[in-house]
């Protein structure tokens, strides 16, 4: 099923107007709609949590055997809303985003790499591609207005309301039908600081404790990375009570999305898999709104970045796998694929003690 294309509106076309048409033609929900839509978030189903149970404990092992492999099957039960849970197609969504932020110097590339990368996923030379490839998943590459990047948020809100509606609106036509599990990520030079700056605002700290590397930056870019997170936490400060006031003060058009995704993958009965510390930062804002509002995600991978393991357990989530790295494009989440493919194929392919005649746990 290795399949490679652009989202709604395309690689290389504007991806604020993409946004307001695919969303419904007239700019999509507003504000108190998406606050709406989150109060209506639908719960696991517990049937199918149930009958996955009763599998698992017939299942030729030990009980618990398989470690955190019963915990995803259940947890894909759970959302898909069916025993047995099944993943024929899977799909990473990229969303990619430009921000003004980068103009002070706090990565350690230029903004023009957004692009390139994008031209790079769409030509399927880049990791995420090869991943993509292997865990037999779909790739859908979403730009979002990389001609126009938000705001320097240490002046002032990133995006206006309605622009940063439009791309939630624009990052929940991702979840198309048909896609039974989707790994979230993104592309944005500079979304690294974007990241942290949100953190800082939900959880305090010193910004220090929320700024790394990045893309490689060190010594004053590092210390000019740090100096925007502060600046842009207080710029903002009469923001920051709501979690979607927050969003707009300090995201990006593709962190906005990744809500967006997030909030319509629960709508519609599909487990999430969430990529590295930008993607989990924007996952942050909806747990900042419901702290149930993720649970039909898990965090494909712990990335390099310093302050993931601190926002993973902000969230209390364990991350799926811990590679060292840091690359995002949702590479981490594309390669956990395969752990919820390996998951599944152990609770419906493996033999019951009564199908293999051999004796259960005595009593």
């Amino acid at each position: 099923m290795s399949e490679t294309g652009t989202g709604a509106g395309g690689a290389g076309q504007n991806g604020a107007n993409g946004a307001g048409n695919g969303a419904g033609g007239t700019g999509g929900p507003d504000f108190n709609e998406i606050r709406k839509l989150i109060g209506e978030l639908p719960g696991p189903d517990i049937a199918a949590v149930e009958a996955t149970r009763a599998r698992e404990a017939e299942l030729t092992k030990p009980p618990g055997a398989l470690g955190r492999l019963e915990e995803i099957t259940e947890w894909v039960a759970a959302w898909q809303g069916r025993h047995p849970p099944n993943v024929t197609h899977a799909r990473v969504a990229v969303f990619a985003g430009n921000h003004g932020v980068a103009a002070r110097g706090v990565s350690a590339f230029p903004v023009e790499v957004t692009a390139q990368m994008v031209q790079n996923f769409v030509a399927g030379g880049a990791a995420v591609n090869q991943l993509t490839e292997i865990a037999d998943a779909d790739l859908r590459v979403y730009e979002m207005a990389l001609e126009t990047p938000t705001a320097d948020f240490t002046q002032g809100p990133a995006l206006s309301e309605d622009d940063c509606a439009k791309a939630v609106a624009y990052g929940m036509m991702s979840v198309e039908a048909g896609v039974e599990l989707i790994a979230l990520g993104e592309m944005g030079i500079a979304n690294t600081t974007s990241a942290a700056a949100i953190c800082h605002a939900l959880y305090g700290g010193n910004a220090q404790d929320w700024v790394g590397p990045g893309t490689g930056v060190a010594g004053a870019a590092l210390a000019a990375k740090v100096a925007a997170v502060e600046a842009g936490v207080a710029a903002n400060r009469d923001l920051l009570d709501d979690p979607l006031q927050l969003l707009r003060a300090l995201g990006g058009h593709e962190i906005a999305a990744i809500v967006g995704a997030i909030i319509a993958a629960r709508l519609a009965g599909v487990p999430v898999l969430l990529d590295g510390y930008t993607c989990t930062a924007a996952a942050a804002v909806l747990h900042a709104i419901d702290p149930h509002a993720l649970d039909h995600c898990m965090i494909g991978h712990l990335s390099a970045e310093p302050a993931h393991r601190a926002l993973c357990e902000k969230l209390d989530k364990v991350p799926l796998l811990a590679l060292a790295m840091r690359l995002g494009e949702g590479s981490g989440a594309a390669l956990a694929i395969q752990i919820v493919r390996a998951a599944l194929a152990c609770h419906t392919g493996m033999a019951t003690f009564s199908d293999a005649e051999v004796s259960g746990k005595a009593n």
